[in-house]
């Protein structure tokens, strides 16, 4: 029934693509851009607020996921943006939001990237926002904080912002709609210094401090340069594109970079920009919720991996149809990846439907396994590609990071605007043992000594316990999974310590039921490792590691196969309300709405597959 179901769900064009939901950043964030631009009446605005509305919690703030605690930045957001729409603000929810962000500190307490709001709608000083001079268009690759060192996301929030934080446009409210009674005098992170600086953070506030005072006097020939350059590169970088990024936060900020440059409301960039950011929407009763993106190649190769644990072959329709659209999204340009990985040919895959700037390790890695498995001779060339473009990729370290070859540059996550916790993009476990799973398909072995370097990374950032930390996916099952199943798939030795010692936590984090969870909570509190609300995908994922080690004769493994048929709906599927993706640790995690059918499946049918050896 699993099978059925996601056969029934491929689109006829060959893809595959669940929902994507995040928290209300998305909706609130799309309705103060709304009010920043004038376009307060537009009729969909009341169905966003109606969303945002039930979202609160019964506490009265808003969290990052759900069961997580109130989030201060999440919460100042709703207030806010609910007040424009004209909720009273002595209404009883309102009181209520109003207390919760009082108590955690309220506007001054904000993330950086939500005070950029507060400051274009004139509720805060620019001075509380950090400086992102646009010269940083300019700077050389040798210094150590430039254009291409820091993650391709930060890439595409930070260029417009540098535009918007000099330009310094603003849209006054009335009194009576902004939000200064949520200023509460406490401290900002431009209040640490105190003197000369003593560390990075300290040093980093200071230079902050400098740029803010030549924001002032610029060298005006230099500053009109550099905004036309990081207009140039926005513009080049949306060409072909679903958005810049294909990614909410910089597809918003580009329409304000527009409007303060002067584009007119009916430019072809601008009407784009809109319609790209509507494509996100998700329409349901009397409310629309905002995706942060699609995930269609992702979606696609996960559900074409767990059909090929079906038994599901190249000579089926389903999965020729899936071959042919992921093979048409090969992307054969170069783009921001070349900076870092001048020497290999074009190939890879992104996440969206059309991100051609930015493909990323984690979802070629995933297609090159389904093609593998599944695409037949056709999809030879594009496999010997790809391959070689992963194997291009891997970092000093041995690891594997999402989108870039880089290296740990930990004193980036001390700029001011370093506060999405995703400044830069090192190599993580959970990709490193997807790239070795892949290359275990695509018939490459641990003897390889790219693959030992892989190997004593891995071993260099096991925790403790023995298990991963999970940077794309919740959390240390997520991890750990990943990184056993890439072992097994390249022929590491399973009965190392290493590896046995991993098998072991799974083993201690499994539940009496034969279920695993785990709240997003374990990112602030490691100590919460494994722990949280059963799941199925964290089940499917806890099953198939141990599967990796032990086997499908282990009675772990089988209670955890036992959950999930006891667990499965009647259509099917499985039923999951947790959110168990990751987009930035701490500050934003996903629910991918396929999950809960392609990675029980995947366990399922791996499972029968290996029993009936």
């Amino acid at each position: 029934m699993a099978q059925s179901n996601l056969l029934d769900r491929q689109n006829p064009a060959g893809f595959w693509v669940g929902e994507l939901e995040g928290d209300t950043t998305l909706e609130t964030e799309y309705l103060l851009l709304k009010f920043i631009l004038g376009q307060e009446n537009d009729p969909d605005l009341p169905l966003i607020a109606n969303y945002v509305r039930r979202q609160q919690n019964p506490s009265g703030g808003w969290s990052l996921y759900p069961g997580g605690a109130d989030d201060v930045s999440g919460t100042v957001k709703s207030y806010f943006v609910l007040k424009l729409m004209g909720d009273d603000p002595d209404a009883p929810h309102m009181r209520k939001a109003r207390d919760v962000a009082i108590r955690l500190g309220g506007i001054e307490a904000c993330n950086s990237y939500t005070r950029f709001y507060f400051a274009v709608l004139g509720q805060i000083s620019y001075d509380l926002c950090p400086a992102i001079p646009p010269e940083i268009m300019f700077l050389p690759r040798w210094l150590y904080f430039n254009l291409y060192n820091v993650s391709a996301w930060t890439r595409t929030m930070i260029v417009p912002l540098s535009i918007v934080t000099t330009l310094r446009p603003m849209r006054q409210l009335p009194a009576n709609k902004g939000i200064a009674e949520l200023v509460t005098g406490g401290p900002t992170p431009f209040d640490e210094l105190r003197g000369l600086p003593t560390n990075w953070r300290e040093l980093f506030v200071f230079i902050d401090r400098m740029l803010k005072i030549y924001q002032k006097f610029p060298i005006q020939v230099s500053r009109w340069q550099a905004i036309r350059a990081a207009e140039n590169w926005i513009n080049e970088h949306t060409n072909a594109t679903g958005g810049l990024g294909a990614i909410f936060p910089p597809m918003v900020y580009i329409l304000i970079v527009m409007r303060a440059l002067g584009y007119p409301d009916d430019h072809p960039r601008v009407l784009k920009a809109h319609q790209e950011l509507q494509d996100l929407f998700i329409r349901q009763g009397d409310t629309i919720r905002i995706q942060p993106c699609h995930s269609p190649v992702w979606d696609t190769a996960i559900a074409m991996h767990a059909l090929a644990e079906t038994g599901l072959t190249a000579n089926s329709e389903v999965t020729h149809r899936a071959t042919t659209w992921l093979l048409n999204n090969e992307c054969r340009v170069a783009s921001d990846w070349r900076a870092n990985v001048p020497d290999v040919d074009p190939s890879g895959w992104f996440f969206e439907f059309s991100n051609p700037h930015y493909p990323d390790i984690d979802d070629t890695a995933m297609v090159l396994m389904a093609l593998r498995r599944t695409g037949g001779p056709r999809a030879q060339a594009a496999l010997k590609r790809g391959l070689n473009w992963v194997f291009a990729f891997q970092n000093e370290d041995g690891g594997w990071a999402a989108f870039d070859r880089t290296r740990d540059r930990p004193i980036l996550e001390k700029v001011p605007f370093a506060d999405h916790n995703a400044m830069q993009d090192p190599s993580c476990p959970d990709l490193t043992g997807r790239v070795f799973e892949c290359f275990g398909y695509c018939g490459l072995s641990a003897d390889l000594p790219a693959v030992q370097k892989g190997i004593r990374f891995l071993q260099t950032r096991q925790e403790k316990e023995g298990c991963w930390f999970g940077r794309w996916g919740v959390n240390y099952v997520y991890g750990t999974w990943q990184v056993l199943a890439g072992l097994r798939s390249v022929g590491a030795d399973m009965d190392a310590d290493y590896v046995r010692r991993a098998a072991d936590w799974l083993r201690g984090t499994q539940k009496s039921d034969g279920s695993w969870g785990e709240s997003c909570d374990s990112y602030e509190n490691p100590a919460l490792k494994g722990q949280g609300p059963s799941t199925p995908s964290q089940t499917a994922w806890g099953t198939m590691g141990l599967l990796a080690v032990a086997g499908p004769h282990d009675p772990a493994v089988q209670k955890g196969i036992r959950w999930l048929i006891d667990n499965q709906a009647d259509d099917g599927s499985w039923d999951e309300q947790y959110f168990t993706g990751t987009g930035f640790p701490k500050v934003f995690y996903l629910k991918y709405h396929l999950y809960r059918l392609y990675f029980p499946l995947m366990a399922l049918g791996r499972y029968r597959r290996l029993i009936s050896r």
